[in-house]
């Protein structure tokens, strides 16, 4: 009832407006004073005049539009209308020609056709000027004021969203922009009113609460030099995502989100193929163990985009599989899910499960992977990360599944750690049964996760809400970071493009100091390092590494088609040692010790030892990271693409 009173006023001022546009086009015609006869005239077809204008504005969806957010596209629309009655009212006119005087002056018709687009126009364009400065006009002064970093498209649109807010979300004032031709003009009437550098200057002036970095495609670096220089700052930083969390490319005001450390890597987001992802996972059986944790979860959520038949989700903790159901369960999901609670160091249950539910697809994620705690559980690491690897893949193998995906690390690479080593140990078994299987096995090696529940970022944010101090074991460690929806994407990838055997390896971007990190969420909490909160060295713990690897020398690498996965091409897998290590797990003989822990895994890794102490750790060269990112930029370029 509602929308049609509001077309019923439409329509009684789009007559009202008509009438008066040829009346008014008579009046300037004869300046006034208008001839009786054509005064006659005007009284004849003023009402098909009208019922033809209004039938057409009707035809052109005038009265089925939202005219308090009217622009371009709408006043074209009244164009078009208008235009089209004043063509047929001349056209009609031709034919009431009484001898060769027409009804109406030609001139009439066009100073007609003006007036229209004019008073239509205007009285729809009301609609919005009402609405920002009658209806509403002190909401301006009511909102905090917002500067926009980037005048592009992001930029304009995130001014526009602001604009037609009548909440509290922000007032834009001005735009920041390094372009010189963008400088002190325009857009939507807010100004361009400096570069970066001016920052500091302009919240100042204008009082800026909160400043949004609309740049959804600007590099880590860029990011980084904007949060040192608004950290200088009291203002807010804000950001709009990054084009690779868009999935249709529109940015919103609602998708606005405080800046977050994943924002600072200097790495480009994540392109994938999806298609080609899709093809060997809709429709399938898929399973995901460890499917309770950060990437076991973050799987099973890209992966049912995809819509499997079934997705089976197996954890050993109850807790976490009945989260991870219950949320894929509240998506109204095109597939079935099946929770399973059963631990993978249980042969004959994965025997059952695979024999049961007869899964095509197996993300294999289920691992211990806490260095220093595995440093004090050997035997626990052993049993899960090497046997339980082994109970899946075998069932997997014997189950002639079609793509077994294992999850890596790159401490796996030239392991030092327990975990490290169970880890390579883990990549072997897989190689071992993809020489003589059906099945596409594959392991997919990357570093840390930004977010996930082992990783040092909630540990950093826990001593920053305390007031620190920020603990860092050496001033010297880095490692490679990804963002966890980064790192699932291109495991999913990874194993569209498995043949059997392969280690991919990620391309993690550059390596990061663990004490930058540190200093930079220091930053983007709105306080000062090492000033505000302290940053507190602890020294590296046992099993850790300075510099993190992503292969060894030997390896060297394969490039694929896509340009951030690659092949590493591993040493050979000595068989009958592997299975002598299998067999000893296997028999369930208490590991007693580190030292028989060690001595069980040098029968595959001879070269890996119990001495991983501190001393050996420091001792190794600090820019050998840098040589490691060397070694696998020049493998690359070397490589052959497959």
């Amino acid at each position: 009832m509602r929308r049609l009173n509001r077309i019923v006023i439409l329509i009684i001022i789009d007559v009202i407006l008509v009438n008066l546009a040829l009346f008014f086009s008579l009046w300037l015609r004869f300046d006034g004073q208008i001839p009786a006869f054509y005064l006659q005239s005007y009284r004849q077809i003023i009402g098909i005049y009208t019922v033809l204008l209004i039938a057409l504005f009707y035809l052109f969806g005038l009265y089925h539009r939202l005219w308090q957010y009217a622009s371009i596209g709408e006043l074209l629309s009244i164009v078009g209308a208008v235009s089209v009655g004043s063509l047929l009212f001349f056209g009609y006119s031709l034919l009431k020609m009484q001898g060769a005087t027409y009804v109406l002056p030609r001139s009439v018709f066009v100073f007609s056709w003006l007036i229209n687009i004019f008073l239509i126009g205007a009285s729809r364009l009301s609609w919005r000027l009402m609405r920002d400065h009658w209806f509403f006009p002190n909401r301006f002064f009511e909102r905090k004021p917002v500067l926009v970093v980037g005048a592009g498209d992001a930029g304009a649109t995130v001014v526009r969203e602001l604009k037609n807010r009548n909440d509290k979300s922000g007032v834009p004032i001005g735009f920041v922009d390094d372009d010189q031709s963008k400088q002190k003009n325009k857009m939507f009437g807010i100004p361009v009113l400096g570069k970066r550098e001016d920052i500091p200057r302009l919240v100042d002036e204008y009082g800026v609460e909160e400043i949004i970095v609309a740049i959804p495609s600007a590099p880590g670096w860029v990011i980084r030099e904007l949060v040192d220089i608004c950290s200088t700052t009291p203002a807010k930083l804000k950001i709009v995502p990054g084009l690779y969390e868009l999935i249709d490319g529109r940015v919103s005001v609602n998708q606005i989100r405080e800046l977050q450390v994943e924002d600072l890597l200097d790495r480009e987001p994540v392109k994938v193929d999806l298609d080609s992802m899709a093809g060997y996972l809709s429709g399938r059986t898929v399973l995901v163990t460890g499917a309770g944790g950060s990437i076991g979860s973050e799987l099973c959520r890209q992966i049912a985009r995809f819509k499997p038949r079934c997705l089976i989700l197996l954890d050993h903790c109850e807790n976490a599989i009945y989260e991870i159901h219950r949320e894929l369960g509240e998506q109204n999901l095109e597939c079935e899910l099946v929770p399973v609670v059963a631990d993978i160091r249980d042969k004959q249950a994965m025997d059952n499960l695979f024999a049961g539910l007869r899964p095509q697809v197996v993300f294999h994620a289920a691992a211990h992977k806490h260095v220093p705690l595995m440093e004090d559980n050997p035997a626990a690491a052993l049993k899960n990360n090497v046997l339980g690897t082994w109970n899946v893949a075998r069932a997997a193998h014997d189950g002639q599944i079609e793509t077994f995906i294992l999850i890596s690390t790159d401490k796996a690479v030239n392991p030092v750690s327990i975990m490290g080593a169970t880890k390579r140990v883990a990549e072997m078994v897989i190689q071992y049964l993809a020489q003589n299987s059906s099945t596409r096995f594959a392991a997919v090696r990357f570093g840390n996760v930004l977010g996930s529940s082992g990783s040092v970022v909630p540990l950093f944010q826990k001593q920053i809400a305390r007031g620190g101090p920020v603990t860092v074991t050496h001033p010297e460690m880095t490692r490679f970071f990804m963002t966890i929806p980064e790192a699932v994407q291109l495991v999913i990838q990874a194993g569209a493009l498995a043949k059997g055997g392969e280690i991919f390896v990620l391309d993690m971007g550059k390596p990061m100091k663990i004490v930058e990190l540190a200093r930079r969420m220091i930053k983007l909490a709105g306080f000062r390092p090492e000033q505000d909160i302290q940053i507190v060295y602890t020294g590296i713990r046992p099993g850790e590494k300075l510099c993190e690897e992503i292969l060894t020398q030997e390896e060297g690498v394969t490039a694929t088609w896509h340009q951030r996965i690659f092949v590493a091409r591993p040493d050979g897998v000595d068989c009958s040692a592997l299975e002598r290590l299998l067999g000893a797990l296997e028999s369930n003989e208490p590991i007693n010790s580190y030292e028989e822990a060690v001595e069980l895994l040098n029968l595959v890794l001879p070269s890996f030892k119990k001495d991983s102490s501190k001393e050996r750790l420091e001792q190794q060269e600090i820019g050998n990271n840098s040589k490691e990112v060397a070694i696998f930029k020049r493998n690359v370029n070397r490589s052959i693409t497959v």
